[in-house]
């Protein structure tokens, strides 16, 4: 009978405490509801006038005209979660969005209040960037969905949308309806608050139109990272970096931060003596009175490329011109600078290549003296903030060209329509010019500083 007291007790202790155990982490691992479907507990209104109500388990924003935007916002800060919801535009013209890990600023907008942080973005409107990261108040848009466009179509007009938003470490990733929308890699916002956006409207018309929020539900403990598909291109602001599912997917550094491995001189086989400068994990171009490859002249990757998706970042100075050109192949021996396509790098408003040219074919982002990038100034960042660009060449020979997320042309290599713009340019005299089936990528010296760094690429087959 002693023996038998002397057991019981200790089993007991430990199924209680097994119990306690796993009965705690499903707890834990339980979605916490943010809004109860009743009142507005836990949650505030912070800069502008639009209005929130509860009706039918829903929270109900009502656009007011005359403000700006305005946001709902919980009065906790959330640091990692999964957090999902359902929204539902009235609108087709206008907006919504969810803030996440945000923060607010009431002397901003002149004393109105500013709200500031990643917002993922819901839009009805044909742009279809449903999904896409925006940064409200301060770097305006870090993701727009025409990185990803098999993302594009998974806005439900009139009906209620599923978003997913998942912050763990610095990864940002989206979902709308299922469908994986954005991936970003941010250096900013470790935590903040969360938020529900009224749009702010400027057509009298769209006053009254309402956004319809429920079933609004987080996450923050047990979390494991959702998969995304292979393919998706990811916004990394780490610099010189590449993520897991970069290096998975294919992605390679081709400047590595902090030393010339891979590159040489266009026409030597070692780097640059000089006129290039390696510091602070960026490789910069250093002036030389504006003339073209006079100083330490265009450096190539030592590797060449056929079908390839290139991201670079750059930074330019007042008055700079550049160029990340590809398919260099170097059998021109041109004495100045090497010949290929040409991703133009240029500050449109005080370099005079800007107003040469057809139709402005010389400008920014454009396909150099062929082809005039579509673009607006919104998406252009400020001369001597970094910039993004990026060269898509399919395995079919179509072309893309990006300027901070946003596609500004693309044409085919080797079409009729490619060659007739050829014929026309500056490089009429070179034979089968732009249809090599390989070649180096290169930097240019035009004789001005401008810097890169997070130069990647992918080969595609």
């Amino acid at each position: 009978m002693e023996k038998s007291r002397q057991h019981y007790p200790k089993a007991s202790l430990v199924t209680a405490l097994l119990v306690l155990f796993i009965g705690g982490r499903l707890c834990a691992q339980t979605p916490e509801l943010l809004f109860d479907g009743k009142t507005l507990k836990g949650w505030k209104q912070v800069a502008g006038a639009a209005t929130y109500h509860v009706e039918n388990g829903e929270i109900v924003g009502t656009t007011v005209a005359g403000t700006g935007n305005s946001f709902l916002v919980t009065e906790k800060d959330y640091t990692d979660f999964v957090l999902e919801l359902d929204l539902k535009l009235e609108s087709a013209k206008g907006n919504s969005g969810v803030q996440v890990r945000s923060h607010y600023d009431p002397s901003g907008n002149k004393g109105k209040g500013k709200v500031y942080g990643r917002q993922a973005e819901l839009d009805p409107t044909s742009r279809q960037w449903s999904g896409g990261v925006y940064d409200e108040g301060r770097r305006e848009w870090l993701y727009p969905i025409s990185l990803n466009p098999s993302a594009a179509n998974a806005y439900l007009p009139n009906n209620y949308n599923h978003l997913k938003i998942e912050c763990i470490g610095n990864v940002m990733k989206t979902w709308v309806n299922g469908k994986p929308a954005a991936y970003v890699i941010d250096t900013l916002d470790r935590s903040g608050f969360i938020g529900l956006q009224v749009h702010g409207i400027t057509d009298p018309s769209e006053a009254g139109k309402k956004v319809y929020f429920k079933n609004i539900q987080i996450k923050t403990a047990g979390l494991k990272p959702a998969a995304f598909p292979s393919g998706i291109y990811v916004v990394n602001y780490q610099s010189n970096a590449l993520s897991n599912y970069e290096k998975t997917d294919g992605w390679k550094l081709l400047f590595d931060g902090t030393t010339s491995n891979g590159w040489r001189s266009a026409h030597a086989t070692a780097f640059p003596s000089r006129g290039w400068k390696i510091q602070d994990g960026i490789i910069s171009v250093l002036p030389a009175e504006g003339k073209e490859s006079t100083n330490g002249g265009d450096i190539v990757t030592k590797e060449e490329f056929s079908a390839f998706d290139l991201s670079f970042e750059f930074k330019l100075t007042p008055g700079a011109n550049s160029g990340v050109k590809y398919f260099v192949t170097l059998k021109e021996q041109s004495s100045g600078s090497a010949i290929g396509l040409e991703y133009q790098v240029l500050d449109d408003q005080l370099h005079p290549d800007a107003k040469l040219g057809r139709d402005g074919n010389r400008t920014l982002a454009s396909l150099y003296d062929l082809i005039t990038a579509n673009k607006t100034s919104r998406f252009i960042h400020p001369i001597g903030s970094w910039n993004t660009g990026r060269v898509v060449v399919y395995p079919d020979n179509k072309v893309e060209h990006y300027l901070n997320g946003v596609k500004v042309l693309e044409y085919q290599r080797g079409s009729a329509a490619f060659r007739k713009l050829v014929a026309a340019s500056k490089y009429k005299d070179w034979k089968d010019f732009g249809e090599a089936k390989s070649g180096h990528i290169l930097l240019q010296d035009h004789g001005n500083q401008v810097s890169y760094r997070s130069i990647k690429v992918k080969r595609l087959k």
